[in-house]
């Protein structure tokens, strides 16, 4: 009766949990409302920075195992929307970041407060100190991105050469909002031109990055998932 009593305790308090919010275990597959962007919008280009050393930490981020996008699939319907609406404009859309695990996010905490890992601030928070990455709005300690309905996306022109923006990808300073008047007219119009058309489909901007949309009708608005970067975490028969 013990050993009874204590099973069903267990199972109301995973269930308990799962209701809640908290993070999915490490190496679960994602919901049946995950997909792979290539199945659904193959037109739009990928660059997962964070499954490679090209990022603001210098390594590969935990928990990208592949370099590929998973959204929600509603995330991804209105992706491909705003990539088709952008085609008839002689642009397309490439992503360099879209689900992120909350393996993830932790890892750019315990980055945030190692004050040796600068090695590549020249590159990305040249006049923001890194202490204050988090408190100006650049990072987040519970990312919109492991809801899986937020994107971190840019303009390309038919041939895939990627449009002047003002600034790269993941540039933490004032001049990445998308209302900075310190880029030139076309950077501010590139930068309309994006904001547009994701709007168009139902994504909100942020004020701090022109290239961050998130899903407004998302399906998990308070969920924070943690299965990997991996086509693998995916539901079979997908």
């Amino acid at each position: 009766m013990r050993r009874l009593t204590a099973a069903l305790w267990l199972v109301a308090l995973l269930g308990g949990l799962a209701a809640s919010g908290a993070p999915a275990a490490a190496g679960a597959r994602a919901p049946d409302a995950f997909v792979d962007l290539a199945d659904v919008a193959p037109g739009i280009r990928q660059e997962i920075r964070y499954a490679t050393r090209d990022n603001f930490t210098g390594r590969v981020v935990d928990g990208y195992r592949e370099p590929v996008c998973l959204l929600t699939r509603d995330a991804a319907l209105a992706l491909r929307r705003a990539h088709r609406a952008l085609g008839e404009r002689g642009f397309g859309l490439l992503v360099y970041d879209c689900y992120r695990p909350r393996r993830a996010v932790e890892s750019f905490l315990r980055w945030a407060d190692d004050p040796d890992a600068t090695g590549r601030r020249e590159e990305f928070y040249p006049n923001v100190p890194k202490d204050r990455l988090f408190e100006e709005g650049y990072l987040a300690e519970r990312s919109g991105h492991s809801r899986g309905s937020t994107v971190d996306v840019t303009l390309v022109r038919r041939s895939g050469r990627q449009v002047d923006m003002g600034t790269g990808f993941d540039f933490f300073d004032p001049r990445s909002a998308p209302s900075s008047r310190d880029v030139g007219d076309e950077q501010q119009e590139a930068r309309a031109v994006l904001r547009a058309a994701l709007t168009a489909e139902g994504f909100a901007p942020v004020d701090t990055e022109w290239w961050h949309f998130a899903l407004e009708d998302e399906p998990f608005p308070r969920r924070q998932f943690d299965f990997p970067v991996d086509k693998g975490a995916l539901s079979k028969g997908r």
